[in-house]
């Protein structure tokens, strides 16, 4: 049986964990409202720009303009895996990572680009195929560094042979929800027909420079929304997470407290009867 004395210090050191765990929880929570903002904002001009291309995919099939149309021949496939810098996130960065080898291994032959520093971490000692990473990205969350990737997989995918480029990434649904999702992100995909509406519009300048403009805003907005949506699941998890811990380490501070009072009231009965026995033993 443990002595009084150490269930003491585990007792202190589980106090001095609970802190952490619930100051971490309150940082969290502050940078989640921020995220939540943030995407709120993005959200709709990210799906109206991918709406507007789809549009005019749809109604021009005729256009072989490489972001709106397969290409005639097949070339490599690539996934955008993007996770977090940070873990103490509860099963945030293992449900992307879970997927995204799954992907792979369907794909064993499809080139990988990491954003975030755990994804990174896993999939380099498991994989040769990584052909770039972005770390610490998280940590500044501005526009211009999403440009500098989306301008990296445009290139990647106009340049370098790429049929396909996909993307993998949490999606924030609430502070205790995230959702894996798989997307297409070049070429862009048509809408499905019940969502058109049957009017074609006039092109001002013509088709072609429109769908470049438009294009490239597409892929700068939706890469700065794939983060937004990241960050702001990570924060929910780790929420949720570091209040989970919280609880823990309240529960088991109460155990070892009863624990502590239990030993002690042994200790001091312990004492007594030996107190006692030596009184007796002195009369006698």
């Amino acid at each position: 049986m443990e002595n009084i004395r150490d269930i003491k210090i585990r007792i202190d050191s589980i106090k001095s964990t609970r802190q952490i765990t619930k100051a971490m929880k309150m940082v969290a929570a502050a940078n989640l409202r921020k995220a939540q903002n943030k995407i709120l904002k993005a959200r709709p001009y990210a799906d109206y720009i991918e709406l507007m291309l789809k549009v005019i995919r749809f109604k021009n099939k005729e256009s072989r303009h490489p972001l709106i149309s397969e290409p005639e021949i097949k070339g490599k496939t690539a996934f955008v895996v993007v996770t977090s810098d940070r873990g103490l996130c509860g099963s945030f960065n293992y449900n992307i990572i879970r997927q995204a080898m799954e992907y792979i291994s369907q794909n064993p032959q499809a080139d990988i680009i990491c954003i975030g520093r755990k994804g990174f971490d896993y999939l380099k000692k498991r994989t040769d195929r990584i052909i770039k990473s972005h770390r610490d990205l998280f940590n500044q969350m501005d526009f211009s560094v999403s440009v500098e990737v989306a301008s990296f997989l445009l290139d990647l995918y106009l340049l370098e042979n790429y049929s396909q480029i996909n993307v993998i990434y949490n999606e924030y649904k609430s502070v205790i929800q995230q959702r894996v999702v798989l997307k297409q992100l070049l070429p862009i995909q048509p809408p499905e027909d019940d969502t058109i509406h049957p009017l074609d519009f006039i092109y001002e300048p013509d088709q072609d420079t429109l769908i470049e403009e438009l294009g490239r805003k597409y892929i700068d907005v939706e890469i700065w929304r794939v983060m937004l949506e990241s960050s702001a699941a990570e924060q929910g998890a780790r929420m949720t997470a570091m209040d989970s811990a919280t609880d823990n380490a309240s529960e088991l501070i109460g155990q070892l407290t009863l624990k502590f009072n239990r030993a002690r009231q042994a200790s001091i009965t312990t004492e007594i009867i030996e107190i006692a026995s030596g009184a007796e033993a002195i009369k006698s």
